[in-house]
């Protein structure tokens, strides 16, 4: 078989050239050269169901085309970017130790950038012809950066916000109104410390309300970085005294924040998973009563991705595992709340009769808002907002 891994090799090397000079993949020698591989995963290890989900895609790869899948669980996706860029200054420009990231945002474009990631691939991955680039233009759109095939959109998220309607019956729909109701009830509000990616994205939120024009955050930030955000600052020195424990200690992440607000201590949590409430509910870690609601001006929305590093060693079976995460059998049981209740990136319209039933068929769950509730969805700022943001808010406010 050393003649098939030498055309996948040749492969390999030409689809790793600059966009548009790539060669047709052919995915049966994929296949058969990721028999046998190790692919390791680094993604996020910060919630049981998405760890639980990331092992049942283990278990199918395995059993579909003998590719082992090894979840490296981190708290930040800016420790495999870190190791990625270690291995290139060392010259480890192949048998790297990371074959997929799970990933978006300011760490795109941070490999992106340093000339970190392999392809481009996405687009010819065989399951890529069911994902709405028409209607979901983030799916080719990170953060404001072109993804030009260099990751695989896997999932759709969008802020929203959970409260127990038995305990509050009108929560606050708006910044300015999340504002109020801390200083009417200090120590009932909080978020996750930065850079966790639902603290992060609170801070964008806010800003997004905030901000004299928000059309800026579109662009990188330059000279006008501390004008724009001099109202986020203002807002978080009103806020932070007012939140759980005085500001002085910040939940972990946000399956942390849900635990408190099942445990009473807060009044609402934050989600980027629409069916989270209602994937809580059924898991027993939320009251029946719990309910999802949106900011009236709209929240942030985003894609997420996973991309492959140019030096990966498991190259054909990171490809194999970003196109089964796109299959509608993989899609679909991302979209049910009793696995995980996070959106697809697929266009029903493009499905067969076998793959819309999957979908037709999932439970949505009482908490679990109608599309058309869900309100305006805003776009990701530019990356450069979000770490220059993470950085003044860890100066200011981090322990």
């Amino acid at each position: 078989m050393r003649w098939m891994a030498g055309l996948v090799a040749a492969f390999l090397l030409a689809l790793a050239g600059p966009a548009g000079a790539q060669e047709k993949l052919d995915w049966r020698q994929v296949q058969d050269t990721a028999r046998g591989q190790e692919v390791f995963w680094n993604a996020w290890g910060g919630d049981e169901r998405i760890n639980a989900y990331i092992a049942w895609v283990g278990t199918r790869v395995k059993a579909e085309y003998g590719v082992t899948l090894r979840h490296v669980k981190l708290s930040d996706t800016a420790e495999a970017v870190r190791k990625v860029l270690a291995e290139k200054t060392a010259g480890r420009n192949e048998g790297g130790t990371v074959d997929l990231i799970w990933i978006n945002g300011e760490n795109f474009k941070a490999m992106k950038d340093q000339g970190l990631l392999f392809g481009p691939f996405a687009e010819q991955l065989p399951n890529f012809r069911y994902v709405d680039v028409e209607n979901k233009p983030t799916t080719q759109l990170d953060f404001t950066v072109p993804t030009e095939g260099l990751e695989a959109p896997w999932g759709m998220a969008k802020l929203n916000f959970i409260h127990d309607s038995a305990a509050l019956e009108s929560p606050p729909r708006s910044i300015a109104a999340i504002l109020a109701h801390a200083k009417a009830n200090p120590g009932r509000v909080a978020y996750p410390a930065p850079p966790d990616f639902i603290g992060s994205t609170f801070l964008k939120q806010a800003l997004y309300e905030l901000a004299a024009d928000p059309s800026v955050l579109q662009r990188p930030p330059g000279d006008n970085f501390d004008v724009v955000t001099g109202p986020l600052w203002t807002y978080l020195d009103e806020l932070t005294p007012n939140l759980w424990r005085s500001g002085k200690i910040y939940p972990k992440n946000g399956p942390a924040l849900i635990q408190m607000l099942d445990d009473g201590e807060v009044d609402f949590a934050i989600s980027f998973y629409p069916a989270e409430a209602s994937s809580a509910i059924a898991a027993g870690r939320l009251p029946a009563t719990a309910r999802t609601f949106v900011l009236d001006k709209g929240t942030i929305g985003n894609t997420h991705f996973v991309a492959i590093p140019y030096n990966a060693n498991a190259r054909e079976g990171a490809m194999l595992v970003a196109d089964f995460l796109m299959s509608p059998e993989a899609q679909a049981r991302k979209e049910n709340p009793e696995y995980w209740g996070d959106n697809t990136v697929l266009a029903m319209d493009k499905l067969d009769a076998a793959g819309r039933k999957l979908f037709d068929e999932l439970p949505r769950g009482a908490a679990t808002l109608a599309p058309d509730e869900l309100g305006l969805t805003l776009p990701e700022p530019h990356p450069g907002w979000m770490t220059r943001i993470e950085q003044t808010w860890l100066s200011r406010y981090g322990s």
